[in-house]
Parts: structure tokens; C-alpha cells; sequence
């Protein structure tokens, strides 16, 4: 049956998978008629997609309606529900009811459970700001959407470019394809982190990879990635805060596993991280470090914030803090 649920907060992912589908379903001289774009957030909205997903299409190609925002699968009215249920056997081949939404579908409802015996489920998400791998997958999985090839150091560059903002990743790669010259056979050359460097430049940043230049020692680079947030406006003792609940996370996964416990759920609790996934990763990061080392970064950052709070100028605070040596306990 042609109903597609697609979900997921990479907006921009989901909007080239509905235009893809759009695309292929739909005869251009007939999408004024067999084309509707709605809005769930209107209940009226929801309930017309019903309606026109079960009207069969005029001329040639296929009708797609499409519901942004779509309540289906999250809480809401019993009607909206119910009517969801009695639509589905309803709807012709030559229909596509397409229901995207950026929250994951709350899968304990009666209508997800219908709706999931039937439809072609996609997710679209984009990876934690401290998840680097993933970072890397999503430009990796972006390029081969866009059908370009990528060196894997082109791809990593691009990932320390840009992050997990999707949408400017898809028109930073189609630049670069620009860009990229044509090789014997006349297909376009893999990109390369040449040219990452050349025409992206610069890099994405957070406090968590400000707390990543600190552990690994590199107080200049720390510098410089809070010397770039500040001149982002973001607000320095917001900064701060994100730094320390990096640090003591850490902590926390250093002491427990001092303690030998090795269950990541019981570890992630205890740190208050919500994602028990991320322990993975910190527990690499933490690899051959002791947790007087880490009460030392927790030490500078108070410092920060205390020099913040007695009206120290923003940068000259961040320097101060990060390049007073510690020492290792």
C-alpha cells in the first residue's frame, strides 16, 4: 500500500527524499491537480489528506498528498485516530499518502502500530554533536545521495567543517562538485580534502569540542574554538555550564569505571547522560587518563566562570583559565 512515514530532525534529508518521491510519482503538467501539501498542525488539514489520498488521480502519474507535521503517531484527538485506521484499506495504488514529521512515532499508540503494518518507513537523523563517526556517515550518506564520489579524508574534513547541519552540507557538496574536475572516463572526479579546505574552510564548533581540545591537552585549540563561540554570540557563561556537565560526565564514567562497573545504562544514569550510547565514546576519549586530571579541567573552568562572574572580559577569561598548567594527579 503507498503510504511512506518519514521521520527524523534532518529536515533537510527528508525534504530531498519527499522531493525524490514527488519527482518520480508525479506528471509535472498534472501536479496543480494530483500535488497537495498540508498541514497536520490544522486538524482540518490532517483530515483532508485523508480524504484526497483515497480520491484516485486525474490524468497521468500518480497523486501524492503530502502532511507535514503529521499527528498521527504522536498523541492527539481519538477521532483523528480512528479515522487514520478506517482510511487505510481505503486508499488506491495510484495514491501516495505521504506522512512526514521531525519526532520519532510514539510507538505504544493504536495508530502507529496500523500504520506501521503498512507503510515504508524512513528515518532521517542527524548525529549528536559528539559523535564524530556519525558526523562523518552523514556527509558519506549526503554524497551518495547526491550520486558524488569522496576521498575518505575529504569526507572527515567536511565533517570537521560543518558538523551535523545537513542542509549546508548538501550545498557545500554540490559546490564542490562544481568544482571537481572530470577524469579520463568523463565522470566527475572524487572530491578531494584539498578542496574541502579550499572552498569550505573553517570548522564547526561547540563547547563539547572545546572540552575535547582540554582533555587532550591542547589549550591553544581550546582557545581558539571558544574564541570562535564568542564570536558567534554565544554566551560565554552558557559555555561554562556546557563545559562543566562535559567534565563531570567524564568524572563520573572515570570513577565508575574505577569501580569496575562495566554497565553502560548504570553508568549513563548515574553521569545524568541521556543517551547511554555516548559511553562508548567517552570511554574511549578517557582511555589512559585518571580522574585527578579531570577534577583539574573541572578546577580551570570554575576558574573561568568565577572570572566571568567579576566582570572579566569574556576571551580574556577563556585564555587565563585554559592555559594555567595543570597538574596531573
Amino acid at each position: 500500500m503507498p503510504i511512506h512515514l518519514y521521520w527524523g530532525d534532518d529536515e533537510a534529508a527528508r525534504s530531498r527524499a519527499v522531493d525524490g518521491l514527488v519527482g518520480q510519482l508525479v506528471d509535472p503538467a498534472w501536479a496543480s491537480i494530483n500535488l497537495s501539501r498540508l498541514d497536520g498542525n490544522d486538524t482540518s488539514q490532517a483530515l483532508q489528506a485523508l480524504e484526497e489520498a483515497r480520491t484516485p488521480p486525474f490524468g497521468a502519474g500518480a497523486r501524492l498528498v503530502l502532511l507535514q507535521r503529521s499527528p498521527f503517531c504522536s498523541p492527539g484527538p481519538a477521532e483523528l485516530a480512528e479515522r487514520l485506521e478506517a482510511s487505510l484499506t481505503l486508499i488506491p495504488e495510484t495514491c501516495h499518502l505521504v506522512l512526514v514529521s521531525p519526532g520519532k512515532p510514539d510507538a505504544r499508540l493504536r495508530s502507529t502500530k496500523a500504520l506501521r503494518k503498512v507503510a515504508e518507513e524512513k528515518s532521517f537523523l542527524l548525529p549528536a554533536i559528539w559523535d564524530g563517526a556519525g558526523q562523518v556517515d552523514l556527509v558519506q550518506r549526503t554524497a551518495a545521495e547526491l550520486s558524488l564520489r569522496l576521498e575518505p579524508a575529504a569526507a572527515e574534513a567536511l565533517a570537521e567543517a560543518i558538523g551535523s547541519d545537513s542542509a549546508r552540507l548538501a550545498s557545500e557538496l554540490e559546490k564542490l562538485a562544481l568544482h571537481a574536475t572530470a577524469s579520463e572516463s568523463g565522470s566527475p572526479a572524487p572530491i578531494t580534502a584539498a578542496a574541502v579546505e579550499a572552498l569550505v574552510g573553517g570548522r564547526s564548533t561547540s563547547a563539547l569540542a572545546v572540552g575535547d581540545a582540554l582533555l587532550a591537552g591542547q589549550g591553544a585549540e581550546a582557545i581558539a574554538r571558544a574564541d570562535a563561540l564568542l564570536a558567534a554570540n554565544e554566551p560565554a557563561l552558557r559555555i561554562v555550564a556546557a563545559l562543566t556537565s562535559q567534565i563531570r560526565g567524564w568524572l563520573w564514567v572515570s570513577l565508575l569505571e574505577q569501580q569496575g562497573e562495566q554497565d553502560t545504562a548504570v553508568v549513563a544514569k548515574a553521569a545524568g547522560i541521556a543517551n547511554p550510547k555516548r559511553i562508548y565514546v567517552m570511554r574511549k576519549q578517557l582511555r589512559g587518563r585518571r580522574p585527578g586530571q579531570l577534577l583539574t579541567l573541572l578546577t580551570q573552568v570554575l576558574e573561568v566562570e568565577a572570572a566571568l562572574k567579576r566582570g572579566a572580559e569574556p576571551g580574556e577569561a577563556f585564555r587565563d583559565g585554559f592555559l594555567v598548567p595543570g597538574t596531573a594527579a
